[in-house]
């Protein structure tokens, strides 16, 4: 095999290679890389690298987001909850039976 000096570019022939990509393993001038998680790879590489995880990340994050409901709904639930508990606790003399009449209603 050719050291790295020695090699051009798979996708431009009249060009010197400057890396070789640790997936494929091919070489690549510095237009055909880029860095990608602290690595450098060719452009190829990288879409399947960047798509492989996509459905995985997907189901977690419908997960995450029906948690999320089901949190939001449980502590609504629970903050209703503590209003209701609370206006129990009232005393009856706190509003003497009279809180809901209204003054200016005639009565027969």
């Amino acid at each position: 095999m050719q050291n790295l000096a020695q090699q051009r570019c798979f996708n431009h022939v009249g060009r010197e290679a400057v890396a070789r990509c640790p997936e494929c393993g091919q070489c690549f001038c510095r237009e055909c890389i880029t860095e990608h998680d602290d690595r450098v790879v060719c452009a190829v590489c990288l879409k399947k690298l960047t798509q492989q995880p996509l459905a995985r990340h997907i189901t977690f994050t419908w997960f995450l987001r029906l948690v999320q409901c089901a949190f939001g709904i449980l502590m609504a639930w629970f903050f209703f909850f503590l209003i209701g508990e609370s206006l129990l606790r009232l005393p009856n003399s706190f509003h003497e039976g009279t809180l809901w009449q209204v003054p200016w209603v005639d009565k027969e």
